[in-house]
């Protein structure tokens, strides 16, 4: 397949990089998409952002060097990116669990991040329910928190949802909103940074009048969606899990569509949250491939 091909050479790039300067566009480039697309791409079908891959990869080889070679600390913090002694220990101790001397000692427990490739898998044999959207602008407001590249969203985000349940913000934000208490929430994803952290909102339309403070807004213009449908049991949230691996893995490879610049939207529907089984829906911004030919090669 193309895009294994393409994905893969753009493994090939990182990885012949890691111990020089990577250039995120031309991995995209290489990989047929924006660097936008490619970022998001990545992080949701290997679920690790793609700066955190090569800081993994990099801190890797940098063990191996302490284990096989005479190479000095500071000559292989600057090998692999870092501009002191220092901050190479920092970055070392958090992945390895040990300073680089003391890795440097027979026995010393190190971690390993192999090389990633991808692989063709047989799937479609379940259909993928989606349409195509274009709405106006719109503006959401509600209650926001950042998720760290580290963090797991499929853990954090429930969390997240029963805090705002349990403090009565929820129905604060539906009162405003002119909702049904128990309403259920639009989830947002917004703000995406290269280093993978990005912030998440629940929220709903924004009424034509003053939001309290304690509430942000966030403006959508005008956008071309693909949404994509999942159903699922409460409080699993295995449905949703699913649907963005499928997202990425399986339909935009084929698609001729690509994610653009945006907030990316997830939405449930059910009685109560007392009820079993929900649908939900993930929308999430798209352009044809053919609209961004010319900025890729």
């Amino acid at each position: 397949m193309d895009w294994l091909k393409r994905m893969n050479g753009a493994i090939n790039y990182i990885e012949d990089n890691l111990t020089g300067s990577i250039d995120y566009n031309e991995a995209a480039k290489i990989a047929y998409c924006s660097k936008y697309h490619f970022q998001r791409m990545f992080s949701y079908i290997t679920d690790v952002p793609l700066s955190e891959y090569i800081r993994r990869r990099r801190l890797t080889l940098a063990a191996f060097d302490l284990q096989d070679s005479d190479l000095k600390v500071i000559e292989i913090a600057l090998k692999y990116g870092y501009e002191s002694p220092e901050a190479f220990t920092r970055a070392f101790q958090k992945l390895h669990g040990v300073t680089p001397s003391r890795a440097r000692h027979v026995g010393s427990k190190l971690k390993a991040y192999p090389r990633m490739s991808f692989h063709i898998s047989i799937k479609g044999d379940v259909e993928m329910n989606y349409r195509i959207e274009q709405t106006n602008d719109l503006e959401i407001f509600g209650k926001d928190i950042v998720l760290k590249p580290d963090d797991s969203p499929f853990i954090i985000l429930p969390q997240f949802g029963d805090e705002i349940w349990e403090n009565g913000t929820h129905d604060r934000i539906n009162d405003i909103a002119g909702n049904i208490r128990g309403t259920s929430l639009y989830g947002v994803h917004f703000d995406f940074k290269d280093d993978g952290s990005r912030r998440y909102m629940f929220g709903w339309n924004k009424p034509d009048r003053e939001i309290p403070d304690e509430f942000i807004s966030l403006m959508i213009p005008k956008t071309t969606w693909a949404v994509f449908e999942g159903r699922g049991s409460m409080p699993d949230g295995l449905a949703i899990q699913d649907i963005w691996k499928r997202i990425y893995s399986e339909w935009f490879p084929t698609s001729g569509y690509e994610q653009t610049v945006g907030p990316c939207i997830e939405k449930y529907y059910w009685a109560d949250r007392n009820q079993e089984d929900y649908i939900c829906e993930v929308w999430i911004p798209v352009v044809k491939k053919t609209d961004l030919l010319s900025s890729i090669i």
